[in-house]
């Protein structure tokens, strides 16, 4: 079958899905979940197939490996979607006209939604929770390292539609071996969105070609600005999490920026606490001069241009030294990709100053940027994280797979 009848079977059975109750689609996830944990041996077969395609030591192997823990928290998350507020057919406004004409605006699905996304397989099923949850079919496109356990995932998930009595045609699985770019591209008219998850090539690939509208969820570059006013304890804590808890993700730490009058305290005392994670650390000059003191040398490096508005992905940071808080506040806000921003400051006025002005999707005042998460803010998962301004921004919940539309009541007014 050609994709785009693929597409167009998504598509009719979306229309009927529409009409789904809230309940019914949460039943579906209940059993979605329940049918995760049945079928994990089923799954990470699959998955140890897919891991012979990575090399030891690979970033991503991180990101796409399964085992039982991540089964079980993939099967928690779609419960914790199913126990959410049904996010379509709510009302929105409703006022009455001077004519009497009575409007209400109400959440409605948008349709058929395409993911393209890389590695993380986790992704098929939180995107599919959502879709469904909202009254969405989806179009699935991930990454080649990552196609039999996606294939696993979606054979369970067409199962499970099946036996709540909706069309498995619901989702569908692009093989990233077919000559799909073009095709879904110019799907318009059966295609509503385009959302692209993954690094900064990906999305802006497919902002260039398509056709249809595109909800970017952005590469991370995410900084942690420590002011001269700062609670060293807190500070080294926050630090060391934004980096080492998961480094592989987009809302981990990239670039340290550090006032002047607080580095010497604050590198010395993060100093063991990073290298005992063997963190390489690409500093300037003066953070340099610093750390050769105290930091392997081996993992110390000095920072080029190139290392600052970079995403690492890995355990590999960068250090900016600043005179100022305005001197700051500016790298930040020149270097930002709009995803998640933190200062660690005492001082209330810089606080409410860079949350003001730092233009990113999440700014962190005292926090880790880790907290940049669908299931963190209490979404049960996410889509993505949009790092544009229409027609969301930040961890896109199943909210965010809706949009509205007018309902009019009258009683035979015209217009004059």
């Amino acid at each position: 079958m050609s994709f785009i009848e693929q597409v167009k079977k998504v598509n009719r059975a979306q229309q009927e899905f529409a009409f789904s109750t809230g309940a019914q689609r949460n039943r579906l996830l209940k059993l979605l979940a329940e049918s995760i944990l049945k079928n994990q041996k089923q799954i990470l077969t699959a998955n140890l197939r897919d891991m012979r395609n990575f090399e030891n030591g690979s970033p991503m192997k991180d990101r796409s490996v399964l085992n039982a823990a991540r089964i079980k928290a993939l099967a928690a998350s779609l419960r914790a979607v199913a126990k959410l507020p049904d996010p379509s057919n709510r009302v929105l406004e409703q006022k009455k006209l001077a004519n009497g004409l009575a409007l209400r605006k109400v959440s409605v699905p948008l349709g058929t939604v395409a993911v393209i996304y890389e590695s993380r397989p986790n992704v098929t099923v939180d995107i599919a929770a959502l879709a469904f949850k909202s009254g969405n079919g989806v179009v699935l496109k991930g990454g080649t390292e990552s196609y039999e356990t996606n294939k696993q995932l979606v054979q369970i998930i067409k199962q499970v539609l099946a036996k709540s009595g909706f069309s498995w045609d619901l989702i569908y699985l692009i093989n990233p071996a077919d000559n799909w770019k073009k095709e879904l591209f110019t799907a318009r008219g059966l295609v509503d969105v385009i959302i692209p998850r993954g690094g900064t090539g990906l999305i802006n690939f497919v902002r260039k070609n398509s056709e249809i509208p595109v909800i970017e969820t952005g590469a991370g570059v995410c900084h942690t600005f420590v002011d001269e006013k700062f609670d060293l304890s807190i500070a080294a804590k926050i630090i060391v999490n934004a980096k080492t808890q998961r480094p592989a993700v987009c809302n981990s730490l990239d670039t340290l920026v550090v006032h002047k009058t607080a580095e010497k305290k604050l590198l010395s005392a993060l100093a063991a606490k990073l290298s005992e994670f063997k963190v390489e650390i690409r500093a300037d000059r003066p953070a340099f001069s610093i750390l050769k003191k105290y930091y392997p040398g081996e993992l110390l490096k000095l920072a080029s241009a190139s290392d600052f508005g970079h995403e690492f992905l890995s355990l590999v940071m960068s250090i900016r030294t600043v005179k100022t808080f305005a001197e700051g506040l500016e790298f930040v806000k020149a270097k930002t990709s709009h995803h998640s921003e933190a200062i660690l400051t005492r001082d209330a006025n810089h606080a409410r100053t860079f949350l003001s002005e730092v233009d990113a999707a999440v700014v962190y005042h005292n926090a880790s940027t880790r907290f940049t998460d669908g299931g963190e803010f209490g979404m049960g998962a996410e889509v993505g994280i949009s790092t544009q301004k229409l027609h969301v921004r930040g961890p896109m919940g199943a909210e965010a797979l809706t949009t509205s539309k007018w309902q009019a009541y009258g009683r035979g007014q015209t217009r004059g």
